[in-house]
């Protein structure tokens, strides 16, 4: 076996010319072309206006270049690293729960019985991933308001005073993260449920026979056979946990700012309402860096445990 390991090794591979490979796959360069220049036009050209960090930057007027003096009055301030604690927070809590919920309801929906009920179980969960977030708070801002809401007249038919669930510092948060596992729980648990297809039945049997539970068949055969999957969909999401900024703009108000203000509100505000656009930027570039830190740290966990980089 050796001795076939080293005489195939020791064959030449013949290189192809490049312009044999570009004429050869010249239909998949054809098709990537539209990603190609959507990924050059909303993510690259827009890189550009970094340099703005630098300057006293004024849509119109003179525009005067002050160094880092836009990064030190950013560092210096505490509503920025007050937004930095909250993006934090948010993401890392919000990811952690998206990752148990996600787990459990695709190991409860494999586990249905009937091919049909499944298909329409999951159908339903993936509905609210289409709904865009102005949708879904309004619908959350109805049913949650002190008025007329359903759940004020549930507490208060029990005797007890209604809440005004989306100004309470109290609440907003656990509220929040509610609001997201509703909406993105569903379509998170697309990707468990295709590795779960792939685990070996044979393994059920055998448990079945042995005696064990459902609970230690879940233990000691599911959540194994897919834990590399758990890994890489941990990692990915953990690489753009500081992106969050749609579900916090359309729930948040002045009332619950120092819970629900992170990075990119406080872009907005500085950038778009108070027109700072030299702040903006510092604090747009600051993000990027700490998302670029992240994603190399993700790299290196998942090389350290799987044997291999995400990138």
């Amino acid at each position: 076996m050796a001795r076939k390991t080293t005489a195939i090794s020791a064959i030449p591979t013949k290189k192809v010319p490049l312009k044999k490979r570009l004429y050869k796959y010249r239909y998949f360069y054809v098709m990537f072309i539209p990603v190609f220049l959507l990924f050059m036009i909303f993510n690259y050209i827009p890189m550009i206006g970094i340099f703005i960090s630098f300057f006293d930057w004024g849509l119109f007027g003179a525009n005067e270049f002050v160094g880092l003096d836009n990064f030190k009055a950013l560092f210096s301030s505490n509503l920025f690293w007050r937004a930095f604690r909250n993006t934090l927070f948010l993401s890392f809590v919000n990811l952690i729960l998206s990752m148990i919920f996600s787990v459990g309801l695709a190991v409860i929906l494999d586990d249905l019985i009937g091919k049909k009920f499944k298909k329409f179980a999951q159908t339903v969960l993936y509905i609210p991933h289409f709904l865009s977030w102005v949708v879904v708070a309004s619908i959350f801002t109805m049913f949650l308001s002190p008025q007329d809401g359903v759940i004020n007249k549930v507490i208060e038919a029990f005797g007890g005073d209604s809440i005004y669930f989306m100004v309470d510092k109290n609440w907003w948060t656990v509220i929040f993260l509610l609001i997201n596992r509703w909406k993105e729980t569903g379509w998170g648990t697309i990707i468990f449920i295709a590795a779960l297809t792939g685990v070996d039945q044979e393994m059920y049997e055998a448990a079945k026979i042995d005696g064990a539970t459902r609970i230690q068949r879940i233990l000691y055969i599911t959540l194994p056979s897919i834990q590399n999957t758990i890994l890489v969909v941990f990692v990915l999401n953990l690489a753009k946990v500081l992106n969050i900024f749609e579900p916090i703009f359309v729930l948040y108000n002045s009332s619950v700012l120092s819970v629900s203000d992170v990075i990119g509100t406080y872009v907005y505000r500085m950038g778009i309402i108070n027109q700072d656009y030299g702040m903006s930027t510092a604090a747009g570039l600051f993000k990027s860096v700490v998302s670029l830190v992240l994603v190399s740290m993700s790299n290196r966990i998942s090389k350290k445990v799987k044997g291999e980089g995400i990138i």
